[in-house]
């Protein structure tokens, strides 16, 4: 409950499992006028950067929770007064305390559901008699003005958090960028070591710790668990993809193609995507508490992507049922996101099986974790030009490394093989991959 005459909202269940965020960043302060729908702070979930919108009309209070506190979900982090809140979570008349919890069920006479509050209708106002009344009492008892934020620094989730990390108020930095937005250069350059210390200072501390959280502690505890509870069986092939390599350049020359990013990533996509309809194994899950084997019909492709925040995997929903175009498109889309922070959670849900592709790094190969909850991950290495037998004589071949990590429980040894064995055949060969469109 919150101070007489004063309303709390608290953290919501983003979904998804979540069961906390740490607060990044206010974008409010106390005696700051907001309105419905305003951003008010910035959360980091295990998944992703998420913005919060007020529930209310009202005047802040007081900030709850500071920034780089980690919360549960049902915590209080913030305090209006004078708060005006939608009729979606209309508070009792005869209560002068109240919280609110983003996702508080309201459903009414009109048919409206459980919804994230603040992302509702903005200009129609649909309710009537007593309901509307008693809106309109407290628009008269509380005046609203017109909000009174102070001017935000343009830059990325991902610049921000490099700020934070670095002791740097991003406000007494200047932006190179477009439009003077910061950029990650400019972080660095604000924390580089200044020419006039010749010497780092040393106060007898050879290390530096710094806490993990949010996304990075999911990551390894997924990690961990993946790796002691899935039985681990990893599996290499080495394969002459120049005929891949040059089907990439026709398609980026393609007026299809134009303007989608087209790499040697989209047609492993297109391989495994093959692979998988020829062994449906590996896109299946083992139910734990049933003691069963659930196999997918709809194919989530996950990537792994390297951001800012630590590693992530996305998945493009559905991505069998994509054209070639469609899917260079989704990949494109889906990296972009994930590295500018903006990824939907949903995009984290429900993944079927995940690539991850060190080739970018100068990686010729590795052992890749499975996902939690999947059956199997592709590893993509380098390609590498090098001698390699071709027509029976030694030619400069393009060279790629594959290798597969498969849960033994649900893949056996022979589907596995016949699995990795298929998109080595594709990429070898991906003539086949003009009839899947």
């Amino acid at each position: 409950m919150g101070e007489a005459g004063s309303t709390e909202f608290r953290l919501p269940d983003l979904g998804e499992g979540l069961a906390d965020a740490e607060i990044v960043r206010w974008m409010v302060a106390p005696g700051d006028s907001v309105t419905l729908n305003q951003i008010i702070c910035e959360v980091e979930t295990a998944k992703a950067l998420v913005e919060l919108p007020s529930p209310v009309v009202g005047v802040v209070a007081k900030l709850r929770v500071s920034e780089g506190e980690t919360v549960t979900v049902g915590t209080a982090i913030i305090t209006f007064e004078g708060a005006d809140v939608p009729a979606m979570v209309e508070m009792p008349p005869e209560t002068p305390d109240a919280s609110i919890d983003a996702r508080t069920e309201a459903p009414d006479d009109e048919g409206r559901s459980s919804m994230l509050v603040g992302y509702g209708p903005g200009d129609g106002d649909s309710r009537t008699g007593a309901r509307k009344r008693r809106h309109a009492q407290r628009q008269r008892a509380v005046p609203v003005e017109q909000p009174a934020v102070s001017a935000t620094v343009a830059a990325k989730p991902p610049v921000r958090r490099l700020a934070k990390e670095r002791g740097l108020e991003l406000s007494n930095l200047t932006g190179t960028g477009a439009n003077g937005v910061i950029t990650r250069a400019d972080v660095e350059a604000a924390s580089a070591p200044t020419a006039t210390s010749s010497t780092p200072s040393r106060d007898g501390h050879d290390e530096t710790r710094v806490p993990i959280s949010g996304l990075r502690k999911r990551t390894a505890a997924a990690m961990v668990s993946s790796a002691f509870t899935a039985p681990h069986v990893t599996e290499f092939v080495t394969v002459d993809v120049t005929p891949t390599v040059e089907l990439v350049e026709k398609l980026r020359a393609h007026p299809a193609f134009s303007g989608r990013k087209v790499t040697p990533l989209l047609i492993v996509s297109k391989a495994l995507l093959f692979a998988l309809e020829r062994h449906p194994e590996l896109g299946s899950r083992w139910d734990e508490a049933a003691q069963e084997i659930v196999t997918r019909r709809e194919v989530n492709l996950g990537i792994a992507v390297a951001t800012p925040r630590g590693l992530m995997v996305p998945n493009v929903k559905d991505a069998a049922g994509l054209t070639l175009v469609e899917l260079a498109e989704a990949l494109s889309g889906l990296t972009e996101r994930a590295r500018d922070g903006k990824t939907e959670l949903s995009e984290f849900s429900g993944g079927t099986i995940t690539i991850t592709n060190i080739g970018g790094f100068g990686i010729d190969t590795g052992t890749p974790i499975i996902n939690p909850g999947e059956a199997g991950i592709l590893c993509v290495g380098a390609i590498r030009r090098q001698p390699w037998e071709y027509r029976d004589e030694i030619a400069l071949r393009s060279v790629l490394t594959l290798s597969l990590s498969f849960d033994h429980r649900l893949v056996d040894g022979f589907e596995g093989s016949g699995f990795l064995a298929d998109v080595a055949r594709v990429l070898a060969d991906p003539t086949e991959l003009i009839a899947l469109g």
